[in-house]
């Protein structure tokens, strides 16, 4: 009895060292998350206020469409015949 209650100890102290250890390592990422979401809050505003000004003037009942456009260039070969052609019988050797 004696050799366990100091194990149950160092177990219980342990255990509260690493809650609170976690807690501060969910505290300090928390205030991280909020500082980088905070940056990216005040680095974007200038492209709300664009795209909100943009909004407010599209005009109204009009349609717009969005989309892609690929440009495919062609290029015309010309195939020459590779193999000599036969003589035909109009043709006089040499």
């Amino acid at each position: 009895m004696l050799r366990t209650l100091p194990a149950l100890l160092v177990g219980a102290v342990l255990l509260v060292l690493g809650v609170l250890f976690g807690l501060a390592l969910l505290v300090v990422v928390a205030v991280l998350g909020l500082g980088v979401w905070a940056w990216l809050w005040w680095k974007t505003r200038t492209l709300r206020r664009a795209a909100r000004d943009a909004a407010s003037t599209t005009p109204t009942g009009g349609q717009i469409i969005e989309g892609e456009a690929v440009v495919v260039e062609e290029d015309c070969v010309s195939v020459e015949q590779a193999l000599p052609r036969a003589p035909s019988a109009g043709d006089s050797p040499h």
